[in-house]
């Protein structure tokens, strides 16, 4: 799953001039979902979820899974260190999209 459409985080940045862009986080998770009913879930749901509400305004914070999936992209990412995300076991990397 993630949470802006895509096939990478670069279209999430420059999708709008940065005069125009909201003020709303971007974040990206990838993952297997479940269907229930005209619904998602699943943890990859959940940890696309925790993910956004790590993300400062104005910010692109992706996944390791997501940041794995993109080598040889030419994205640059900074590291923003291992987080808990609540309900989620373990420590997961995140990474901020670095300004093109």
């Amino acid at each position: 799953m993630t949470a802006r459409r895509g096939r990478s985080p670069r279209p999430a940045r420059s999708a709008a001039p940065s005069s125009s862009r909201p003020a709303d986080p971007g974040r990206v998770h990838t993952g297997e979902c479940e269907r229930i009913g005209d619904d998602l879930g699943g943890i990859a749901v959940h940890i696309g979820a925790r993910v956004s509400s790590a993300a400062a305004p104005g910010e692109i914070l992706v996944s390791q899974t997501v940041r794995d999936l993109v080598v040889g992209s030419g994205i640059e990412f900074a590291d923003s260190g291992a987080r808990t995300l609540k309900g989620v076991p373990g420590e997961w990397r995140l990474f901020a999209v670095a300004p093109q």
